[in-house]
């Protein structure tokens, strides 16, 4: 059925003469299609029947999630920004959730849009953000597809090297450098479990600055053991790293040390406690009863914080010279973000970030950019505010390609090599790669 409608001027008279069909649409009612006359005048018709129309919908409006912004936070040392750019480098960190990872745990993004979670989307997204920084380190962790990286970032000028977990895993670490900054004097790989440490991997590189051969530096990266209740292994994980990178640096004439990656440990844990003071009381941990890391504050979902669970017979295994009570390690750490000035929005008491990583499950942060004596660190890129990060609704997301990100620091030698000072001549024979 239809109705034939005259389309009217303000003095009554017809338009036109042309006849005009139009359907009946849905809530319309029939009285509510007739002629119309002027607004007001006697014998005009009822407004339309909008049985459907919801004033308040028109109120709300849509706010799209907040585009990330980070910005480079300087250290409050102003004499540090006098260093020449030769004497300084830059360093990224960056854990890039590897494809196989995401494929297996749905259950920490099954908030996440599946166009998110593409790998070719999120390895464009990667790459954007490495080539944006531009730094001339990087130690990324759950690399699983290190052509990929390798391919889009080759371009830049940089060049590096793969370890993968042992024992069937299909990721790994990966450590690149451009050519045009450093060269590589030596490697050496962990595997964790000639030790008894399961199949993570760490990479130690030693590289020398391009234009100053007296400018050296020991790079570790590693991706830590994630299982919460093995605070053993993780303890044995990172002790031996530590004393790898430490015996490179006495090889190498002193020189100083940066280590970076995923320790999968917060700032609450005992694992930072040992990196920060270089030492922890293994009979203290004992007595505290399993020694849980119940101060992580961001956890999103019931999942328990990152557990450490402490029991003699683990520790005599997991670590070197086990029957002290207090273990040790020779370097003298700092962490790069607590050394910086601090943003209330993005530290915490400690300085470093209130969140490193961000799924649905966990809110927190376990990525660390730690450096030694010989080092100075003069900025870093600040991390998001935790409002910025819920509103994002989590990782990955539009602009972000990874669960976890990117720590970027900027470091400057303060000193020559303790080669140079001591008069100490290195063997350049010595140089050899694995």
């Amino acid at each position: 059925m239809a109705y034939e409608v005259s389309w009217l001027g303000t003095a009554g008279a017809p338009l036109a003469t042309s006849v005009r069909r139009r359907p009946i649409s849905r809530g319309f009612s029939a009285k509510s299609i007739s002629a119309c006359g002027v607004d007001g005048a006697p014998g005009s018709a009822a407004p339309v029947d909008r049985r459907w129309y919801n004033p308040e919908r028109r109120k709300r409006k849509f706010y799209p999630p907040p585009k990330p912004v980070r910005h480079w936070v300087q250290a409050e040392d102003t004499t540090l920004h006098d260093c020449p750019s030769k004497d300084s480098f830059v360093l990224l960190s960056y854990n890039i959730l590897g494809e196989h990872n995401a494929s297996k745990h749905h259950e920490l993004y099954w908030n996440i849009p599946s166009d998110f979670m593409n790998w070719n989307s999120r390895k464009r997204l990667i790459c954007h953000e490495i080539r944006r920084w531009n730094a001339d380190l990087l130690c990324l962790q759950e690399v699983d597809r290190y052509e990929d990286i390798s391919i889009c970032i080759r371009g830049k000028g940089y060049v590096g090297g793969y370890k993968g977990r042992t024992g069937g895993a299909k990721d790994g670490c990966a450590l690149f450098w451009k050519k045009e900054r450093f060269k590589l004097l030596e490697v050496d790989n962990i595997e964790f479990r000639s030790f008894g440490l399961r199949n993570n991997v760490a990479q130690l590189f030693v590289l020398e600055l391009s234009e100053d051969d007296q400018r050296r530096v020991v790079v570790g990266n590693i991706h830590v053991l994630f299982n919460p209740k093995r605070g053993d292994v993780k303890l044995g994980q990172v002790h031996r790293l530590l004393l790898k990178a430490n015996a490179l640096s006495e090889k190498w004439g002193g020189i100083p040390v940066v280590l970076a990656g995923d320790f999968n440990s917060t700032p609450e844990s005992a694992i930072y406690e040992f990196l920060s003071t270089s030492k922890l009381s293994i009979a203290l941990q004992g007595r505290k009863k399993g020694f849980r890391q119940d101060k992580c504050q961001f956890v999103l979902d019931d999942l328990p914080c990152l557990i450490n669970d402490w029991t003699g017979g683990n520790l005599t295994r997991a670590i070197v010279n086990s029957q002290d009570s207090l273990i040790t390690h020779p370097l003298h750490l700092k962490s790069s973000y607590a050394s910086v000035q601090r943003n209330a929005s993005t530290r915490d008491s400690l300085g470093e970030p209130l969140a490193t990583s961000c799924h649905s499950k966990f809110l927190g942060t376990v990525d660390y950019i730690w450096y030694s004596t010989g080092l100075a660190c003069t900025r870093v890129l600040d991390t998001l505010p935790l409002d910025t990060l819920r509103k994002l609704g989590g990782l990955p997301c539009k602009d972000i390609g990874s669960d976890h990100l990117a720590l970027v620091a900027e470091f400057k030698f303060t000193r020559g090599n303790e080669s140079q000072q001591e008069g100490i001549s290195i063997d350049k024979s010595k140089k050899r790669r694995n």
